[in-house]
């Protein structure tokens, strides 16, 4: 017993630390970029990050976690680490193209992916917790007869891709991907 509380003593105080210094990620399903010493440009908590991210291409197979989404969370995890403002922060992920499918509600991917569970749904949630806003293209969505009230709820039916792409493009913000 006393044995035990020694180690417990010698153990916790450690474990304690370094729960300390490993900040929690408003994205745990994402990575953070790692550290590259001697780096010169690192994320600039005076500037205003107003990134679409180009959701085009799906994931390689039913299970996986779309890669874009995994982008958009290692970059707000990234922002994160650099203490930079949430409100230094606007992010929108446009899903169009072979991406449709993962703005679907478990149910209805399930139906059209062999019971297979919708991978996408927490990270799609955790970052919209974060402040990423999520838009579906309306045309890939009518060409994919998809049910508008079984689109996720986080996600916003737009027209089109290319009318919301641009149009953010045209107001300053910096596309990523496709």
């Amino acid at each position: 017993m006393i044995r035990q509380i020694l180690i417990a003593a010698l153990v916790l105080p450690t474990a304690a630390l370094a729960s300390a210094q490993t900040p929690s990620l408003p994205v745990p399903a994402a990575p953070v970029a790692r550290d590259v010493p001697g780096a010169k440009e690192l994320p600039d908590k005076t500037l205003t990050y107003k990134i679409l991210f180009d959701a085009e291409k799906g994931a390689d197979k039913p299970g996986d976690i779309n890669p874009m989404l995994l982008t958009a969370g290692r970059f707000i995890n990234t922002l994160n680490k650099y203490d930079v403002p949430a409100d230094h922060q606007k992010l929108v992920v446009v899903f169009h193209g072979d991406a449709t499918d993962i703005i679907l509600n478990n149910d209805a991917y399930k139906a059209r992916n062999n019971g297979q569970d919708n991978p996408n749904i927490a990270i799609i949630q955790s970052l919209k917790k974060a402040g990423v806003d999520f838009r579906v293209c309306g045309q890939a969505v009518m060409a994919r007869k998809i049910d508008p009230k079984t689109i996720q709820p986080e996600i916003e039916l737009d027209l089109w891709a290319l009318t919301t792409i641009t149009a953010l493009e045209m107001r300053g913000w910096a596309r990523v991907g496709s």
